[in-house]
């Protein structure tokens, strides 16, 4: 089955941020990010099992699955119509979004 996949407002802050930051500090592959998110997001329309859970005390159906180019985590969560985008965060970080205050 087909699921819409919706981003937060602020995981679209987040991506346009990345974006931003990408085409600017990696000349040689600008597109590389928007690229590989857009494939994700594609992706989860059809198999949102591809992601892997992630235990979260708060939002127990967490599940994150990560952009190995570009190295960012998508954090969402699974819906009867829909995939909900929480975060696009940096794997590289030491810590997790804070998701209780997202969409």
């Amino acid at each position: 089955m087909k699921r819409q996949v919706v981003l937060t407002p602020e995981a679209q802050d987040d991506a346009r941020r990345i974006d931003d930051w990408w085409r600017t500090n990696r000349p040689a592959a600008t597109g590389l990010f928007t690229e590989e998110l857009s494939a994700a997001l594609a992706m989860l329309e059809t198999a949102p099992e591809i992601g892997r859970p992630y235990r979260h005390r708060i939002v127990p159906t967490l599940r994150r699955v990560l952009l190995r180019a570009a190295r960012y985590h998508v954090y969402y969560v699974v819906t009867a119509n829909a995939v909900r985008v929480l975060a696009v965060w940096s794997a590289l970080r030491g810590r997790q979004p804070s998701l209780p205050r997202r969409g």
